[in-house]
């Protein structure tokens, strides 16, 4: 997905001079790509995320459309109070890009987890935030973002994520994708996890199941329409994220409870305890339930709801 961000804002920045890119010493092998044509446009602003974020402000004061890059926790965590103060509440047009979000960086452990990002992101104003699950929508949404003036967030993965949609898929703002139509119950999923996701979908049709499969790739602003016609057609929603408490799972959860409608609801996400251990990323998400059985199981589980709660 980053090299399909990157390429896409390297496009983007031939028509528009006013697109920069700021770095905090990272993102070699990637980002050379935006700093040999663009080298007036490109800052490497060091390890100093809050000095980043900063600069990004005061470009965006100039006019200017600003994407910061780091991995995972640092454009975010480190640099929190500068985005929430200098960039939110002046609704200014800086960009924020985390590169491996959830457990792309399982191996380098806890401080490389990007588990908390969405949930800290989504409690701020005006900001738009979006999770794409492969490089189709990582592209689209990079237009989306560059188009639309404000603050931003993109939650990318690290590297070598499957191409899930095909190339003219319409990647709408704040619009869910069907990738597949069912009425049994809908599975939700949002970011890297829709590769697992479709193959739980595959699974469970073997087994006489009939789910439907929505990418939410965006989570801020919410598609609440989809979600409401999920409640409405289906038995029930399960959600699947690489995340923790406060992301999808808590955004549908609110949705459907606003909603007033009795419909089975259950979120696979990140188990509260820290992860405090290092491993792989398919490692640490199995351990999670986050894979093919575990998706499976779950909507089994919700599928055996009492009809009488399942809003039908």
């Amino acid at each position: 997905m980053r090299t399909a961000f990157i390429n896409q804002l390297c496009a983007l920045a031939e028509q528009d001079e006013r697109i920069w890119l700021i770095c905090g010493d990272l993102g070699y092998s990637v980002l050379e790509a935006f700093a040999d044509r663009y080298p007036k446009r490109y800052l490497n602003a060091g390890v100093a995320e809050q000095n980043m974020t900063g600069i990004a402000a005061g470009l965006a004061l100039t006019g200017k459309t600003v994407f910061t890059y780091s991995i995972a926790n640092f454009p975010i965590m480190r640099c929190l109070e500068q985005i929430r103060n200098d960039v939110c509440y002046h609704n200014l047009n800086v960009k924020i890009v985390a590169v491996g979000g959830g457990l792309s960086y399982g191996s380098h452990g806890y401080t490389h987890h990007g588990v908390e990002d969405l949930a800290v992101m989504s409690a701020l104003p005006n900001i738009t935030i979006a999770a794409p699950s492969d490089p189709v929508e990582a592209r689209a949404i990079t237009t989306i973002f560059t188009d639309r003036a404000g603050p931003a967030y993109l939650r990318l993965g690290k590297a070598g994520e499957p191409v899930l949609h095909a190339s003219n898929t319409n990647v709408e703002f704040g619009k869910a994708i069907l990738l597949a139509d069912g009425s049994d119950f809908t599975l939700i999923s949002t970011g890297g996890m829709l590769a697992t996701t479709l193959k739980a979908g595959d699974a469970l049709r073997k087994l006489g199941y009939y789910p439907r499969v929505l990418s939410m790739p965006f989570l801020v602003p919410l598609d609440e329409t989809a979600v409401h016609a999920a409640c409405a057609s289906t038995g029930g929603i399960l959600t699947i994220e690489e995340h923790g408490h406060g992301g999808l799972g808590t955004l549908v959860g609110e949705c459907i409870a606003l909603s007033g409608r009795g419909v089975p609801f259950n979120m696979l996400r990140l188990q509260r305890s820290p992860i405090k251990v290092s491993g792989s990323q398919e490692q640490l998400r199995a351990a999670q339930g986050l894979n093919v059985d575990g998706i499976v199981q779950s909507a089994i589980q919700l599928c055996r709801a009492p009809r009488s709660a399942r809003g039908r």
